[in-house]
């Protein structure tokens, strides 16, 4: 199973760094808007034994939401949800909508918009066993077209959950992402990699983490390659 994920990531490799060549290095997710925002862990009771679910912290955080395909808005498009902590170490979470059912959150759901769960479907190896990671959403959301986003976000802020669970066991809350506010220029190049940036003490696993690895390593070359020409 392993050898096939890596094998299909690096097939699907290929049209995505053509795609990124030709979208300005981004092959998924064209379109959208980075925001400020505040990540709060509170930590999980009962604990994880995993330092960073079940530590308390309040970190600045940059979050991309975009729409996957790059589709005009009010057509559902899969939502993303990318989080960075900036640092020496950065950490990045990359979260995608996905259905609320425990068999469900591992599927990719097109949505309109953003008051949508967001899954990692990736799964993190810890030693609480195999951790999914979920933003969920706390209010009614709003449209996902970048331009209306950003000015929503900008009066009203836009919180989320997060939530670890294991295998299909219930999500646990451990923290809150808020959005603040939009960065200038909306949509600045900020590169996000789930799988070479985790959190500390979880370590992507299983065949989504094999199939990414090879996709991520040609968009980042793409996109190199696309801002060195500009």
């Amino acid at each position: 199973m392993g050898d096939l994920a890596r094998g299909a990531g690096r097939l699907v490799a290929v049209p995505l760094g053509a795609i990124a060549q030709w979208r300005g290095g981004k092959p998924m997710h064209p379109r959208g808007v980075v925001f400020d925002a505040v990540l709060e862990r509170r930590g999980s009771t009962p604990v994880w034994g995993v330092p960073w679910l079940d530590a308390q912290s309040s970190d600045q955080a940059v979050v991309r939401l975009s729409r996957g395909a790059g589709l005009p808005a009010p057509l559902p498009d899969l939502l993303g949800l990318a989080v960075r902590l900036p640092g020496p170490a950065p950490v990045d979470l990359l979260l995608s909508t996905t259905g609320r059912g425990r068999l469900t959150r591992l599927v990719p759901v097109p949505r309109r918009d953003t008051a949508a769960v967001y899954s990692s479907i990736m799964g993190y190896r810890s030693d609480a066993g195999t951790l999914r990671l979920a933003a969920l959403p706390e209010a009614d959301g709003v449209s996902s077209d970048p331009e209306e986003l950003a000015g929503d976000v900008s009066r009203h802020s836009l919180r989320f959950t997060l939530a670890a669970a294991r295998g299909t066991g219930p999500w646990q809350p451990f923290g809150r992402l808020v959005l603040v506010e939009p960065v200038a220029g909306l949509d600045p190049d900020v590169m996000f990699d789930a799988v070479q940036n985790p959190p500390p003490g979880l370590a992507p696993d299983g065949p989504m983490a094999r199939f990414r690895a090879p996709a991520y390593a040609r968009a980042r070359a793409a996109r190199t390659g696309t801002t060195r020409a500009r």
